[in-house]
């Protein structure tokens, strides 16, 4: 398994819509995949780092290239969900920022994960399905959404109306209605032991968008 490279380019190569370096380690040239946006960043390099990911097969063996282990690691990740091979996973690290896209997934944004091209509504629901629990330790404490209040919500203090899109929005999902009523209990209640950075009082709840993220998190939490 070849995890890591370190060496010089020799060139850079563009096959259909695929492209990467050929990088000379140690009297060895190695051809490597790369993201369009990552290729076009070390254009002007010669000496270079890549973090790397072996993929073999039956019938061939490609070397995909990374700037930081952190990218390589969301690849790798991107590629165990379903329907979801090495070039859409690509397409998705060039579109986005890995902040940005693991911000996308845990936040269900439907809408943005679509902008990938290739990325349809199915497979963005998939990612969202398959990746938020995976992918919850990555984001930042200062971005989640937490709220802190020293008793329960009871669902009586939410609007009917946004109930019904909090139910419509998880169960698409993959949520079972025993997890959409447990989330709405408990997303009252303090995380312990995890500084609020962004608190959440009841009044916030009158937002569909607030209620669905701290429902959310709080599910991605029971889930890791």
């Amino acid at each position: 398994m070849i995890a890591w490279l370190q060496g010089h380019k020799l060139e850079s190569w563009q096959q259909g819509n695929r492209q990467g370096v050929l990088i000379a380690c140690g009297g060895v040239g190695y051809e490597v995949q790369t993201s369009s946006k990552y290729l076009n960043e070390i254009n002007s390099k010669q000496d270079l780092v890549l973090w790397t990911h072996h993929l073999q097969k039956e019938d061939s063996e490609v070397l995909f290239g990374f700037p930081n282990r952190n990218e390589r690691d969301l690849f790798r990740i991107l590629i165990g969900v379903n329907g979801v091979g090495p070039q859409l996973a690509l397409v998705l690290l060039d579109k986005f920022e890995t902040s940005e896209l693991v911000e996308a997934v845990i936040e269900a944004d439907i809408n943005k994960l679509c902008q990938a091209p290739g990325v349809g509504k199915r497979t963005a629901e998939r990612l969202t399905i398959e990746l938020r629990a995976k992918l919850s330790p990555w984001k930042k404490t200062k971005e989640q959404f937490l709220l802190k209040t020293s008793h329960q919500v009871n669902p009586e203090q939410v609007q009917a109306k946004n109930l019904k899109e909090l139910h419509t929005s998880l169960s698409s999902l993959g949520y079972e209605d025993f997890e959409i009523r447990k989330a709405i209990e408990a997303i009252g209640v303090e995380n312990p032991g995890v500084p609020a950075k962004e608190d959440l009082t009841l009044s916030t709840l009158d937002d569909p968008d607030n209620l669905l993220r701290a429902s959310l998190l709080w599910l991605t939490r029971e889930a890791a």
